[in-house]
């Protein structure tokens, strides 16, 4: 296959992992210093300095895993670490992870350097001269084995589980047979798909986590009174979650699922995983977290996702932190419209001007470039958005035991 010969330089991290990029990351460890955060960015001005943070005063566990895990990305060579002073995520701390993953580090805090101006002006400085390091980072070679590929959909019309979604799942077919490593998210969009789902599973100990994993997302989504549908979906031809369901599903391939992985947890293997975003019991008392496009992607890219595939019938504008977003869309209309924004044309499938073996080549080819450092159109127009919320959530799947009796 043309896939298996395509080779590109990527970045060598110290840890033995191979990253895509080399980015510079600007993280905040509370609200109050985003603002300066967010502007040391900005004032930069560079595709590869990027910013992202946790917004809460007290500590959050989840939170916390998921700043050290994008920190530890391979596609991350530097982190400068920006904290008011008063906050119970100390940025020192953070900054000093970075330095035992070999990667450019730095800290602050704003109370300390003056204010908003001075912590700015150094800011600046400071991801300037890591930038210039990382002209000198080892360049290794790199192929599609090597990737890790996580896919979420959102904005789902009635072409994402008929095409969109579809050539997804083949690309994650070819992915995994070469070798490489692939992610899908949404376990509350697998409701009413226990039996297809656990049909899918490698061996006993997968089958385990896939059940327990599904009946924890049906009583999340019960005790929260939300389901993963909404009026864009109705108005996109879908009817019930359980027809949406069977898209999402869609992009998970035909491959055996190797296991579940919990957010900021990383494949034991390569293969196919089911990532699990929802919260563990107890859900959170005082808020219901708010899941997004963004939360997905960013919960894929803390599992150590090179790229993520965003397949969206209705379209969307978003990128991602860290990792390019690719956006897919199965409806050429959508595609048409939003082609400023949208990466890939599934619909192609379904008007007869390809097959869907030559449209999952296609987008597998795209993928490689972009790995080879093509940027998509949300990393052209500067979309690098994310979200990371309060949550409780185990390290690892808490099945509960059994009877040896």
């Amino acid at each position: 296959m043309e896939l298996n010969n395509m080779r590109w330089q990527g970045f060598a991290r110290k840890n033995g992992r191979i990253g895509i990029r080399n980015k510079v990351l600007v993280i905040y460890t509370v609200e109050c210093s985003s603002f300066v955060a967010k502007e040391i960015t900005r004032i930069s001005d560079n595709v590869d300095i990027e910013c992202v943070g946790f917004s809460g005063c007290t500590d959050n566990e989840y939170a916390v895993r998921m700043l050290i895990s994008l920190i530890r990305h391979p596609n991350v060579g530097g982190v400068l670490v920006v904290g008011l002073g008063c906050e119970y995520v100390q940025p020192e701390w953070l900054a000093n992870i970075a330095a035992e993953e070999g990667k450019q580090h730095a800290w602050m805090f704003i109370q300390t350097e003056g204010g908003t101006k001075k912590s700015i002006n150094k800011g600046v400085m400071i991801v300037h001269e890591m930038l210039d390091v990382l002209k000198e980072t080892l360049r290794v070679p790199m192929s599609i084995s090597d990737l890790v590929i996580g896919a979420e959909c959102g904005g789902s019309d009635y072409t994402s589980g008929l095409a969109g979604n579809v050539v997804v799942g083949r690309f994650y077919d070819m992915l995994i047979e070469m070798g490489g490593t692939a992610i899908f998210e949404e376990i509350v969009e697998a409701i009413g798909l226990v039996d297809l789902l656990t049909a899918r599973a490698a061996n006993e100990q997968a089958r385990d986590e896939l059940q327990y994993t599904y009946y924890k997302a049906l009583d999340y989504c019960k005790a929260v009174r939300q389901y993963s549908v909404s009026p864009g979906n109705f108005a996109g031809g879908l009817s019930t979650i359980e027809e949406k369901s069977m898209g999402a599903f869609a992009k998970s391939g035909s491959k055996p699922i190797e296991g579940v992985l919990k957010v900021a947890g990383n494949p034991p293997h390569e293969g196919l995983w089911l990532l699990d975003s929802t919260p563990d019991p107890h859900w959170m008392q005082f808020g219901i977290t708010n899941p997004n496009d963004n939360e997905g992607l960013m919960d894929l890219i803390s599992c150590g996702c090179h790229i993520v595939l965003l397949v969206t019938g209705r379209g969307n504008v978003v990128g991602s932190a860290v990792s390019p977003c690719v956006k897919i869309t199965g409806n050429s209309i959508t595609y048409a419209r939003m082609k400023d924004d949208m990466d890939f044309d599934a619909g192609l499938v379904l008007s007869g001007d390809c097959t869907l073996n030559e449209s999952a080549q296609s987008l597998a080819r795209m993928i490689a470039n972009v790995a080879s450092g093509t940027l998509t159109k949300s990393e052209v127009l500067g979309h690098k958005e994310y979200f990371i919320p309060y949550k409780y959530q185990e390290k690892q799947v808490a099945l509960p035991s059994k009877c040896t009796h």
